[in-house]
């Protein structure tokens, strides 16, 4: 396989990178959308040229051909020897019966628990994928949240429990323990403690009707404690960071209900139409990757900022850190051999405007290159129209400023106020934050760092890297202390 930096198409976007005139000059009008959501990538550093170029590159890449895989069941994890299909998920139709069989029941069950109005709070107990994932979407939507209340443990650090139990009431608290092997040493810690604070005021017999396992590890979830038929099972083709689509969503049905949920997954399925059938140059995730590549490859940017304008989205850049780094942070491609090329970028961010108070000076007037994503919603969702105008202006500024700096006559001959400007941005627009284009979001960059891996040759969809450490802390657990450093913490 002809290495991806002695491509043509890797070279000829090399040289033309040295040929375009600063960002401020172009002039872009580049905007695509898709029912409801709308990209405006015109402050970027690119014109049509470069666009036509990185096409090229995507093409030569086979982007299309790993897409319709993907779509197709192949097994394109590699190392795991699985396919990803968790598009399958929120598919309208041609689910799998054990698929259409779960909806059911999660429908039946948030349902019944919404109506009943016997739980007034439900705990996540989960992490990674089990907790970034609906602990985003739940404080997302909580604008349209009933009852009960949702909350979502994840850490093992004892005081993130001990904190969640200390006001709830054991007698009207539902559990939900959320780990695909039902192994995990964060979830289970925390998931016998539950279970030793619930026994302390209830009883062995009332667990069925206050703990449910969403896992695919039977014998486990039994021994436990909980009854199978609590039991919500998904397939080993849904990776972590993708499953809140499948019954690790059962949250966000009993905190918003589930005609919110299927309306979730209806919105990512439409992204998943658009990803599939769009021509490259007008497709939205086609044209976020290619960008990201081109300013990680070209550019040696090493971060991108996430930034929603948006407090409902203040937990979308944790979800996208691990979205993004735990897929393309590798060094090896899928093949096993090592690159020689920049991969997956440090992905952080805040919710605006807090973000302006933080780290922008940095993005401004720093001596990095850190390509930002702004996320604005059009509609209030929260009734006050005076503070949601102010919002939009905040970003829409930034993203101004940052294209077109100011000059030191603009500055009153002061350097210190002196932006250079010519600094890149996309801007995505919502029609509102509902759940349909809340779904459309998330897959809309599920599907840009598909496309990236795809041109960076990895597997996105492992991740062996989060291994080494946690079979290291068993072996301290298992030996004790081995070194002074180990001796200083542990042993009191």
């Amino acid at each position: 396989m002809t290495s991806l930096t002695q491509r043509p198409e890797w070279k000829s976007l090399k040289s033309h990178k040295e040929t375009l005139p600063p960002l401020k000059e172009l002039n872009n009008r580049l905007t695509l959308s898709n029912q409801g959501v709308m990209l405006d990538y015109s402050k970027n550093s690119v014109t049509e040229e470069t666009l036509t170029k990185l096409i090229a590159l995507a093409k030569a890449c086979d982007l299309e051909d790993w897409r319709d895989k993907m779509f197709s069941g192949d097994k394109i994890n590699n190392t795991e020897e699985r396919a990803v299909l968790h598009t399958a998920l929120r598919a309208s139709h041609g689910l799998t019966p054990s698929v259409d069989d779960t909806l059911a029941r999660m429908k039946d069950i948030s349902a019944k628990i919404r109506a009943e109005g016997k739980i007034t709070d439900v705990v996540n107990i989960g992490i990674g994928g089990s907790d970034l994932g609906p602990h985003m979407v739940c404080e997302s939507l909580k604008h349209l949240e009933n009852t009960p209340r949702v909350h979502f443990v994840s850490n093992v650090d004892g005081a993130h429990i001990t904190q969640t139990l200390k006001y709830l009431d054991p007698k009207t608290t539902l559990f939900l323990i959320a780990s695909k092997t039902f192994t995990t040493q964060e979830t289970m810690t925390n998931a016998h403690t539950a279970r030793t604070w619930f026994l302390n005021t209830c009883s062995e017999k009332d667990i069925p009707e206050h703990f449910l396992a969403l896992s695919t590890n039977k014998d486990a979830v039994i021994t436990f404690g909980i009854p199978e038929e609590n039991m919500f099972p998904f397939k080993d083709w849904v990776g972590g960071r993708y499953s809140l689509w499948s019954s690790i969503g059962l949250s966000i049905c009993l905190s918003v209900g589930f005609d919110n949920f299927r309306s979730l997954l209806d919105g990512a399925s439409a992204m998943d139409q658009h990803f599939k059938t769009a021509p490259l140059d007008q497709n939205m995730p086609v044209i976020l990757g290619l960008l990201g590549v081109w300013y990680r490859n070209f550019w040696a940017a090493e971060s991108v900022a996430l930034l929603p304008y948006a407090q409902g989205l203040h937990r979308f850049p944790a979800f996208l850190q691990q979205m993004d780094m735990e897929s393309n942070g590798k060094s090896v491609t899928r093949d096993g051999q090592s690159v020689n090329y920049a991969t997956g970028p440090i992905i952080f961010g805040e919710a605006g405007t807090n973000g302006q108070h933080a780290f922008y000076q940095l993005i401004h007037q720093g001596t990095s290159l850190i390509p930002c994503d702004f996320i604005l919603i059009k509609k209030p969702y929260n009734g006050n129209a005076d503070h949601h105008k102010k919002l939009l202006a905040n970003g829409l500024a930034q993203a101004d400023a940052l294209m077109n700096g100011q000059t030191l006559e603009e500055a009153g001959s002061d350097p210190h106020r002196v932006f250079e400007g010519n600094r890149p941005s996309n801007t995505i627009v919502l029609d509102e934050l509902s759940p349909f284009h809340l779904g459309q979001l998330i897959a809309l960059y599920e599907h840009k760092v598909f496309v990236q891996g795809i041109i960076w040759g990895l597997n996105s969809f492992d991740q062996p890297g989060v291994e080494l450490g946690k079979i290291l802390a068993n072996n301290i657990l298992k030996n004790g202390a081995t070194t002074p450093l180990h001796r200083y913490v542990l042993e009191n």
